[in-house]
C-alpha cells in the first residue's frame, strides 16, 4: 500500500486525527504540545494521534497528502484544518469547537 493510502486511511477513518511530533502525553516538540493542550482543553473524547518521528515516509507524505509543509497537523472528519498556529487560532475564535461539536466531552 502507498503511503498516501495508508494516510487516507487514517484520516478519514478516524474522526480527529493529530499528525504530531511525539505522542499527545510526551509532545517532542513545542508545536506539537500546543496542538495535544487545545484539543484536550476543548474536551476531545479520542484523537488517533500519529507520531510521525516513528514513520520518516509518513513524517514526509502527510506534508505531501495535505500540501502543508510543517507539523502538527490536524484532520476533523477526513477535513485538513491546519498546524499549531491555525490550531490557536480557531481555538480562540471559537471555531475550532463548532468543527469538533458531537466529538467533546461538553
Amino acid at each position: 500500500m502507498e503511503i498516501r493510502d495508508v494516510i487516507h486511511e487514517q484520516v478519514t477513518s478516524h474522526p480527529v486525527v493529530l499528525y504530531m511530533k511525539g505522542s499527545p502525553r510526551f509532545p517532542q516538540c513545542g508545536f506539537s504540545g500546543n496542538a495535544a493542550r487545545i484539543l484536550s482543553l476543548l474536551g476531545v473524547k479520542e484523537v488517533f494521534a500519529v507520531d510521525v518521528l516513528q514513520n520518516p515516509e509518513i513524517r514526509e507524505g502527510i506534508k505531501d497528502y495535505a500540501n502543508w509543509p510543517t507539523i502538527p497537523q490536524l484532520y476533523i472528519r477526513g477535513e485538513f484544518i491546519g498546524g499549531s498556529d491555525i490550531m490557536t487560532e480557531m481555538y480562540q475564535s471559537g471555531e475550532l469547537k463548532q468543527l469538533l461539536a458531537g466529538l467533546t466531552n461538553d
